[in-house]
């Protein structure tokens, strides 16, 4: 009778530890309505979501990449980079914009590939490697750009995205909830999916086992990159603008969006469901801050707040469990 009772409590506890985050989502939206009425207004909360997809978008590759075990911060680079290459490509022409959007995405999954090749076959970890490739990144965009913004974005390319579904929902949110479904499809009912849990959960015993592990490794890094490389499209075209730095700080966001929607630094656990609210509950707090009138640096101790307590928080769990 205990056996059942332990057990019926530890699937509980499971099941309210990896969807809490949707709860802390509901009942900070809650709180932002209570202190904003612009928060029940439809094209405020399209316009956050908007804000949040360039994040989000991005957040989605790497949290394949944390579930693994792993770390990838090379992804702020990639999004400066794919930035400013993808408006030079495009060079205002929206005949150009197929071209620009391939290889703009080739770039962030070539980038990814060096991130999967240098972390399979090197035994320094992958905190150490990404960063090295991250400021190697950084280097390349300055010196592509010269330094400057370069390049123009093409209007078509920005209205598309900016267009509004029923007046509400703007295209690039729509993009993101699109890609957050497929990806979650990938990880729940692929043996793709299945086989970045075990390995995320247990190294040697996926080793043991016989799983592909370098092959696994190697493609959740590709993926990282690509979704980085569209997180730097998603930027342009809500911003409509290139930079050498538009990517700077959002790996930041992209761990605090990830770990707070419940994937664990040490891997095997997490979804891409629990990022995308992670990303809204981020948006929408610093959203909050704003409308009350707070200073900006107050979104940074947010930030490094949220990563501190959410990870101590998914650790202790994990620990009691």
């Amino acid at each position: 009778m205990s056996t059942a009772v332990g057990s019926t409590w530890n699937s509980a506890s499971e099941i309210l530890s990896r969807w809490a985050i949707l709860c802390v989502l509901a009942i900070l939206y809650a709180i932002a309505i209570a202190l904003s009425d612009a928060f029940l207004e439809p094209v405020y909360v399209g316009n956050i979501l908007r804000q949040a997809a360039p994040v989000g978008i991005a957040a989605i590759g790497t949290t394949l990449v944390m579930i693994l075990g792993c770390i990838d911060l090379s992804i702020g680079a990639i999004i400066s980079f794919s930035a400013v290459l993808c408006a030079v490509l495009m060079a205002g022409d929206a005949r150009n914009v197929p071209l620009a959007l391939a290889l703009t995405l080739l770039a962030g999954a070539a980038f990814g590939a060096v991130n999967g090749f240098l972390v399979v076959f090197n035994r320094s970890s992958s905190f150490i490697l990404t960063l090295g490739t991250a400021l190697a990144i950084y280097g390349l965009t300055q010196i592509f750009s010269g330094g400057t913004a370069r390049g123009m974005v093409a209007p078509d390319f920005r209205e598309f995205f900016n267009h509004r579904i029923g007046d509400v929902l703007p295209v690039l949110a729509l993009t993101l909830l699109v890609l957050a479904a497929l990806v979650e499809w990938l990880l729940r009912t692929t043996r793709f999916g299945r086989q970045i849990y075990l390995i995320g959960s247990n190294r040697d015993a996926a080793r043991l086992a016989g799983l592909p592990m370098a092959g696994v490794t190697f493609a959740c890094y590709v993926i990282s990159g690509l979704f980085a490389a569209l997180g730097g499209i998603a930027v342009l075209a809500r911003s409509g603008v290139s930079s050498t730095f538009t990517g700077r700080g959002f790996e930041f966001d992209v761990l605090a969006a990830i770990v707070l929607g419940g994937t664990v630094f040490s891997g095997g656990r997490g979804t891409v469901v629990g990022t995308v609210a992670g990303t809204l509950v981020l948006f929408i707090a610093f959203n909050l801050v704003n409308i009350l009138g707070f200073n900006y640096n107050l979104q940074l101790v947010l930030k490094g707040a949220i990563i501190i307590v959410a990870s101590a928080a998914y650790a202790r769990f994990g620990r009691d469990r």
